[in-house]
């Protein structure tokens, strides 16, 4: 099991959460994906490590940006 944290910018309301909670669970091997707006940190667990270009480009498709 593997679990990453990362930086994602742009979220304002729950809707943005939902978005790149959706998009990001979507990411073969995922488990469960925790979003804190107030910190904008996504807590990605997977069954292996997960390329950090899968997730930006999740977190793209949902409308937002990785920080770098």
């Amino acid at each position: 099991m593997a679990t990453n944290t990362y930086t994602v910018t742009g979220m304002t309301c729950e809707h943005c959460v939902g978005a790149v909670r959706g998009e990001v669970s979507r990411i073969p091997g995922v488990t469960d994906v925790q979003v804190d707006l107030s910190t904008g940190q996504v807590t990605v667990t997977s069954d292996a490590p997960v390329d950090v270009e899968a997730v930006r480009a999740s977190v793209d498709e949902a409308g937002y940006e990785l920080a770098s």
